[in-house]
């Protein structure tokens, strides 16, 4: 059996209207510093969404947990990021922020596989 690897995560949550501060999850963000690995998976659930906000830009929303994906990826998807390590990418994007998608607090875990880290919480905290 292989050891097993510490690895950070934050779920980002999308955040409607600040000023009642409910939120729904729409995504998980999932770093492993010994691997060299970040990456994210979305999921926004619109009719959830819709009831916490009928008004809800939802196609600006998707475009923002889209960035978020692209961002992890890296090359030349993430922008002004491309060129940071994975390290960097995931610190920049848990950083706090006033905006309708927000990362939530940073947790920890052991694994051996952080791939499939970020499919089982995209599953098991988001869908």
């Amino acid at each position: 059996m292989t050891a097993r690897d510490v690895f950070e995560y934050a779920l980002v949550r999308v955040v409607p209207s600040i000023e009642r501060g409910e939120q729904i999850n729409a995504g998980v963000l999932v770093y492993c510093q010994a691997r060299s690995f970040v990456a994210a998976r979305v999921h926004l659930d619109e009719a959830r969404l819709r009831c916490l906000d009928p008004r809800a830009d939802v196609l600006a929303v998707r475009a923002a947990l889209h960035a978020v994906e692209c961002v992890c990826a890296g090359g030349d998807r993430a922008g002004q990021a491309a060129d940071d390590d994975p390290g960097r990418r995931f610190r920049w994007l848990t950083a706090p922020r006033s905006t309708i998608v927000q990362p939530g607090p940073i947790h920890t875990g052991l694994t051996h596989d952080p791939e499939a880290e970020v499919d089982r919480l995209l599953t098991l905290l988001v869908r």
